[in-house]
């Protein structure tokens, strides 16, 4: 009996990685194809793709889920499992028949809270202190199959979207072995969902960026961290495009000050004034350039108290 990992993120790399370790058999993964990368716009293979080829597993890039030949030879594996982890697509019930035992999801959240495609960016986006691993028995639903197990992660409160999503994707290759280990053993009950608790976490755009000066400073603090690495919060000085890519929150607000005004500079740090307190900013990214601190971004620029961002 063998497995077949649906999986392209280097979110997934942790559980196939968890799975080939401890002896299982994974027969094939299916990934994304391959993709036009950085400046040069190369093709480039997903994460999943070029660790499955170091390790001498064919990988399947269909173009669509519904190739006839593809599909024959994925019901031919007769796998035990399918496992998916951040694939990409949703599955048709062909797919979903296709194992003895069950497909197997591998869910950044606690569902049912966050079902969809930006877990981790909503759990900090709305100031949660914790969240986590889900696995569940997929149905053709957008995330709302049977739970099987679940595994609580913090979140620090300096925590990005890109450092949580480590710590998650590092939970969730443990957890899906002992997932597998209670199916085989008739030891996990599968629970429903329920209805209560549940929030969709939409794919963000690269406009949800766009910081309102207006909302409270803890609120545009969880934005920059739930936002970088992407799609990045950003505001506009004199007419130039500059990301926050690191702040924290600063102190009393200046009454006098309108939102988006500059209270405060410092060696390594500026102030910006919010509805209920300001902004400090530690690191930023100026349009064209790599990411900074922001003594490095102050040296190379006047920042004088009143500036406005918008």
């Amino acid at each position: 009996m063998c497995i077949v990992f649906f999986g392209s993120p280097d979110f997934a790399l942790p559980s196939l990685k968890a799975l080939l370790s401890s002896g299982e058999m994974v027969a094939a993964v299916v990934t994304q194809p391959d993709k036009a990368r950085g400046r040069g716009r190369k093709l480039s293979p997903s994460p999943v793709k070029q660790y499955a080829l170091e390790e001498g597993i064919k990988a399947h890039t269909p173009l669509s889920l519904k190739d006839e030949a593809f599909l024959a030879e994925i019901e031919g594996l007769k796998p035990e499992f399918l496992v998916v982890v951040a694939y990409g697509e949703v599955l048709s019930k062909r797919i979903l028949d296709l194992p003895s035992r069950g497909p197997i999801n591998v869910h950044a959240s606690l569902l049912p809270r966050y079902r969809g495609a930006s877990p981790v960016t909503w759990a900090i986006l709305n100031g949660d202190r914790e969240t986590g691993v889900t696995t569940m028995l997929m149905d053709e639903g957008l995330d709302t199959g049977d739970i099987l197990m679940q595994e609580t992660v913090p979140i620090d409160d300096n925590d990005t979207t890109g450092s949580l999503s480590i710590r998650l994707s590092e939970a969730g290759g443990p957890l899906l072995l002992r997932t597998l280990k209670g199916i085989r053993e008739g030891t996990i009950a599968p629970s429903p969902q329920g209805e209560s608790a549940t929030q969709y976490a939409r794919l963000l755009t690269k406009e949800d960026g766009h910081i309102d000066w207006s909302k409270g400073t803890v609120e545009i603090h969880n934005m920059v961290r739930a936002l970088w690495p992407w799609p990045s919060a950003f505001c506009f000085l004199d007419g130039q495009r500059i990301k926050l890519i690191l702040t924290a929150p600063g102190g009393a607000s200046d009454e006098e000050a309108p939102q988006g005004t500059v209270t405060a500079t410092g060696a390594d740090y500026f102030e910006v004034s919010t509805s209920d307190g300001t902004l400090r900013v530690l690191g930023v990214q100026p349009e064209g350039k790599k990411p900074m601190k922001a003594r490095d971004f102050l040296s190379g620029r006047k920042l004088e108290r009143g500036a406005r961002l918008t």
